[in-house]
């Protein structure tokens, strides 16, 4: 047998162990030498079975413990859809119901499910306040010259030292800052493709992206995205004649929550460097993994320098600093003339605390807390959702990040009961607004970043019966 197809097939007996309850609930794997013994395979092919099983959240790792089924493993809903690849149905953006919906996030008494940043009781403040005052004292100028347009050094050498999952292969020439991740996709879009260019980009896929397309005249076609492993590569291969960039979230996408796969990863790279198309890699969510080790992104495989790697701490320590990098590869110089005509520079103060965080460990520290938050939230989530919610419900089973997508009975418009729900105060992100096609009308994305309580649960519980009493 080839070593694949032994790792799959080591991970199937385990998976049909957990589904017959053979294996329950908390309880302990064998250990990955035990494995190895048993089925007389290496290390790696039981390692590689293992991973199999935790990228489905059916087993988790436990520090200096081993591998134990995980909760996640009990779900009684069904993943999401997978839609069909779509390269000619008439577009419509779905710009008002975005308005609507971004009307009521300065209303404090709305559940904010629709928000997609942390809620201010998962992020350090009182430690970023500190920063803030300490950078002030520090810099001579107290932050009022203009930085290098290339962006601040001291930032620029942190996120170098920081992608420890690019094996070391970043230093701080590598680096240009931005203000946030989506200024960096709206820079690497500018420098790589000019008006009537077509890009691929995910399906579901965040509405900012769509909106970004449309604003610089851009052709998006919208691949499949499988819940679990993202992108389908074999509906990229289809398209990939007619694209001139890619625009893809590989680890934990908004709103799937998907994460692609080492190996399509790999393929994906080695596809895109075959053609010399460019991929623009939205990362901000790598660091928020669910998981034992953090995923590498695409840039890890990256030789020829077509991938621009691009992140931000909005999504994990500070939304309103606008503090973002893009690792841009061989564009370097069109993203630095481009910044140089858009901002200049960055504002100094920011970039400088959060490389004060990044350098001595605060970060690290945060990021454990925050991600045992998130995971925890996860979890009560789809919890709650499956208690309250219709029984044909489809839910996502995110591996990092902290969205939640829902797939609701065929017979409801998610867009025509938000003003149901705004009106009991409850907010969500129809699913409307994630296609430029008129499709997952019945979709809805639900943030769980925010701080769990017993109000949170019964807002949920109204939800669910507002979708109830819809059908």
């Amino acid at each position: 047998m080839k070593k694949e197809s032994l790792y799959l097939k080591i991970a199937k007996v385990m998976e049909e162990q957990i589904a017959s309850k053979t294996l329950k609930l908390g309880d302990k794997l064998p250990s990955i030498r035990t494995v190895q013994k048993l089925y007389n395979v290496s290390l790696t092919t039981v390692k590689q079975a293992y991973l199999e099983l935790e990228s489905k959240s059916l087993i988790e790792p436990r520090a200096k413990s081993g591998y134990f089924v995980s909760k996640a493993s009990m779900r009684k809903f069904p993943l999401p859809s997978v839609t069909a690849l779509k390269t000619s149905a008439q577009t419509k953006d779905p710009e008002d119901l975005i308005s609507k919906v971004f009307n009521t996030l300065t209303n404090d008494q709305i559940t904010q499910f629709s928000l997609g940043v942390p809620d201010k009781s998962l992020l350090p403040i009182a430690k970023l306040n500190k920063g803030v005052i300490s950078v002030v004292q520090r810099l001579a100028d107290g932050g009022t010259s203009y930085e290098p347009v290339q962006g601040n050094l001291n930032l620029r050498r942190s996120i170098a030292k920081w992608s420890y999952v690019l094996e070391g292969t970043l230093t701080e020439d590598d680096i240009v800052t931005t203000s946030g991740a989506m200024n960096a996709i709206f820079n690497c879009l500018m420098a790589v493709t000019k008006p009537g260019d077509t890009v691929a980009i995910e399906s579901p896929v965040y509405f900012g992206i769509l909106q970004i397309i449309k604003s610089l005249g851009l052709k998006a076609i919208e691949i499949p995205t499988h819940p679990i492993t993202g992108v389908d590569l074999e509906a990229i291969k289809k398209v990939l004649p007619r694209l001139n960039a890619c625009c893809f979230i590989s680890n934990f996408s908004n709103p799937l929550g998907c994460m692609m796969p080492e190996e399509h990863k790999k393929e994906l790279v080695r596809m895109l460097t075959e053609y010399d198309i460019p991929l623009i890699e939205d990362d901000l969510y790598g660091n928020l993994f669910f998981g034992a080790t953090r995923p590498k992104p695409c840039k890890a495989f990256d030789e020829a320098g077509i991938v621009m790697w691009c992140g931000s701490v909005s999504k994990t320590l500070a939304p309103g600093y606008r503090v973002g990098w893009v690792a841009p590869g061989k564009y370097k110089e069109k993203i630095i003339r481009q910044k140089l005509l858009q901002t200049i520079s960055t504002p100094t103060l920011y970039q400088e605390v959060i490389a004060d965080f990044l350098e001595h460990g605060r970060y690290d520290h945060h990021l454990r807390t925050i991600r045992s938050k998130l995971y925890t939230n996860c979890l009560k989530y789809q919890g709650a959702i499956e208690a309250y919610f219709p029984h044909n419900t489809k839910i996502s089973q995110p591996q990092g990040g902290f969205m939640l997508w829902l797939e609701l009975d065929q017979k409801i418009d998610t867009a025509e009961l938000y003003d149901r729900a705004l009106q009991q105060n409850i907010s969500y992100a129809p699913g409307r607004v994630f296609s430029q096609y008129n499709q997952y009308n019945n979709c809805m994305r639900l943030n769980f970043a925010l701080g769990w309580n017993t109000k949170l649960e019964n807002d949920l519980k109204r939800l669910g019966k507002i979708v109830k009493a819809a059908i």
